[in-house]
This record gives structure tokens, sequence and C-alpha cells, in this order.
């Protein structure tokens, strides 16, 4: 596997799925990127670490559909323009993210294993907080007692 880098599609994996994308239907697209992510959070036991890069990698492109997103730049990311996600798939990329930063994920054990470990695990985290950025408190009093 060849890995240059911490972004998600610094990875041939990824940009093997972003190929895989490019030479889906447009309207089949968001079908593949859910089902990525959903063989990463319905993993059994342990998730394989090209699961894994593919789930991080479909979570980016939602993640650039966000309000605070950034869009995917990488010349190994998908050439052709994405459909408008539906907006459940950013809860389910969360998810997946969640399960490729645990204990049972190679991925996340691979990266554990490198210096830039902490730095991929801050990007992963990142990405995450996009998908599903914390809510604020709210200020005002709904009602007054």
């Amino acid at each position: 596997m060849g890995t240059w880098g911490i972004g998600p599609f610094e990875d041939d994996t990824a940009a093997d799925f972003a190929d895989t994308l490019d030479e889906t239907s447009l309207d089949e697209r968001e079908n593949l990127i859910r089902s990525t992510l959903n063989r990463a959070v319905e993993a059994q036991d342990y998730l394989d670490a090209s699961e894994a890069v593919e789930a991080v990698a479909a979570a980016a492109l939602i993640a650039a559909q966000c309000p605070d997103g950034e869009p995917v730049t990488s010349s190994f990311g998908p050439d052709e323009a994405l459909p408008l996600l539906a907006t459940d798939l950013r809860t389910l990329a969360a998810e997946a993210l969640d399960r490729v930063l645990a204990e049972e994920s190679e991925l996340a054990e691979l990266w554990d294993d490198t210096d830039d470990g902490p730095r991929w695990r801050q990007s992963i985290s990142h990405l995450r907080g996009i998908l599903d950025p914390p809510t604020k408190p709210q200020e005002d009093s709904l009602f007054e007692i």
C-alpha cells in the first residue's frame, strides 16, 4: 500500500476509490459512498485498512459539502463532480470515522506506529468535527419562569 501523506486522498487505495467514483454513473455515486461508509460501520471485529481508507475518503467528500467543509483539492481525488449528497450521510460518515479511529482498526494501528500518527488522528478528528459539529449551548431562555 502506498501512502504519502495524512490527507484523505494521499493513499493508493483512496486514489483508486476516487477513480471508481469517477467511473460510476452520477446517479449511483451517492450509493457507492453510502455503501463504503456502511462497510466500515458494520465491520465485525476488525476493520481492514483498505476499507478504513475508503471510508475516510468518502467522509472527506461529504464533509466538503458541509457549511464549514473544505473542498477536496487533491489531484488524486475524484475528477468528476459529485451530486449534492443527502444530509443523513453526515451522521453515517461520522460513525465511520469513529470506527476508523477505534482500537479494532488496522488503519489506526498502522498510523499509531508512525511519527505522524498524532497528526493523522488530529486530521480525522477535524474531519469528524465538520461532519458533526458540537452544538452550542442555548443562551436565551425559551420561556420565563
